[in-house]
């Protein structure tokens, strides 16, 4: 069985920089790849999303202007560079993968990562 693995996030202070990437380790049926995080007693929020196969990028509020989501499709992999980060960015970052209509709504993704850790100091 396929799977999604995460990796890049870290701790770092305000003002800096992470670049998260995603790996899929199997060819999915998909139409997009996201960026969700949930923070501590905070609901899961979706971060940004790719359509694959040019269909356009996607970015919450709180990601616009900082963040950047990227594909690399021969490597099945999605990158997301985060600039400018802020102690609220603070989360687990979490890839999904999925056959979607609204990318804003997780229940809609059916493949996830087990997380990666992003903390922001002040």
């Amino acid at each position: 069985q396929g799977r999604l693995v995460e990796s890049g996030g870290g701790s770092v202070q305000a003002g800096g920089s992470l670049r998260l990437s995603c790996k899929a380790s199997a060819a999915y049926s998909i139409n997009s790849m996201a960026w969700f995080r949930q923070a501590p007693g905070k609901e899961r929020e979706g971060v940004a999303a790719i359509y694959l196969g040019g269909g356009g990028a996607y970015y919450g509020d709180s990601a616009k202007g900082r963040f950047m989501i990227s594909q690399a499709p021969a490597e099945n992999t999605i990158y997301l560079q985060m600039n400018n980060l802020k102690p609220e960015d603070t989360a687990m970052y979490y890839c999904a993968a999925g056959q979607v209509t609204d990318w804003r709504l997780s229940q809609q993704y059916s493949y996830w990562g087990q997380g990666t850790q992003v903390t922001v100091s002040s």
